[in-house]
């Protein structure tokens, strides 16, 4: 089983009172139309907030400020495993452009499970909606 090591961008409105997070979803693979906190894989002599700030240029064409990590997951699927590490991330430049998603949102807390989630994120969302606070 091939093993991915990525990260993932909670890209929200304030890391200090979130009140809104980013989701997008998957515009391509086997998993398109679930969605997903933005990221990908961290490449070779990179480190985990370098790899976040490239995918998030690459992806949606703004610039995040990356500050602390929220967890890393464990995920099988079933042709693949993930470890993914998320962190807490703002825009620092730029206007969203969905590059590779096909759609997005931004999740209020009472919102956080109206989107179909892809099994390894929804096991951040009670960790983030501890962190959020209501709009």
């Amino acid at each position: 089983m091939k093993n991915l090591k990525v990260v993932a961008a909670v890209i929200c409105d304030s890391v200090q009172t979130p009140t809104r997070i980013f989701s997008a979803a998957r515009g391509y693979g086997e998993l398109k139309g679930q969605w997903e906190f933005p990221g990908g894989k961290i490449e070779p002599g990179e480190t985990a907030p370098q790899a976040l700030r490239r995918e998030i240029k690459e992806e949606l064409d703004v610039e995040v400020a990356v500050f602390g990590q929220i967890d890393t997951v464990e995920y099988d699927y079933p042709t693949f495993h993930v470890s993914m590490t998320a962190f807490w991330c703002e825009l620092k430049s730029g206007e969203i452009v969905l590059k590779e998603a096909t759609a997005a949102r931004w999740l209020k807390k009472a919102e956080l499970y109206d989107v179909p989630w892809m099994p390894a994120d929804v096991t951040l969302i009670e960790k983030i909606k501890r962190q959020m606070t209501e709009a």
